[in-house]
């Protein structure tokens, strides 16, 4: 059983190597470094009764894990930020456009873009039907892992069931999503983005 010193001094020894790889998979520093963070905290909070020589290959198996969440949630978040900068704004070149702000903001632009309005409340509309017809559980891993943020096993622990259903829950409510999105005009080369 390692001390806490232990875990400590492997922590610092591997932590810039563990970010360099890591951002180089990545490429972006900012998500390296929360990716690498995340990894250390899952070895320390899970792992950290476990002798010191078995920690180099718990954490890359850990940092492998943390990479492929972030991959999948940057998947799907992609496949929404398409859906939802179809609605029109962000069009005059705005790099720093957030689609999901432009949900809620009621900001005068919409008053003098009914065109635009009227296009992002019906695709507002196509999606919160869309996740109403989902099943329960689907509906919940989704909103929990992509709307919440939650991580798998926050979200395993929230619905109390295994990691493994988390993921399928999450796979199968992404794809009748898109599905339904598909239905009402979306073509699969906006999805896939």
């Amino acid at each position: 059983m390692a001390t806490a010193q232990e875990l400590s001094n492997f922590l610092a020894q591997v932590e810039r190597r563990a970010f360099k790889q890591t951002a180089y998979a990545v490429r972006d520093d900012h998500a390296a470094l929360d990716i690498v963070q995340d990894a250390m905290l899952k070895l320390a909070e899970k792992y950290s009764d476990r002798p010191v020589t078995e920690y180099p290959m718990l954490f890359q198996r850990i940092l492998q894990n943390t990479m492929k969440d972030f991959w999948r949630r940057q998947k799907v978040r992609n496949l929404w930020t398409t859906l939802l900068s179809s609605m029109g704004a962000g069009q005059d070149g705005d790099d720093d456009y957030d689609p999901l702000e432009a949900l809620g903001a009621n900001d005068q632009d919409d008053h003098s873009n009914p065109q635009g309005q009227l296009e992002r409340s019906q695709t507002m509309a196509i999606i919160e039907e869309a996740l109403k017809k989902l099943p329960a559980r689907q509906r919940e891993a989704f909103i929990l892992r992509y709307w919440e943020d939650m991580d798998v096993a926050e979200t395993a622990a929230s619905m109390g069931c295994s990691e493994g259903s988390v993921k399928t829950h999450c796979s199968r409510a992404v794809h009748a999503l898109a599905l339904t999105m598909e239905k009402h005009g979306f073509s699969k080369q906006q999805l896939a983005k």
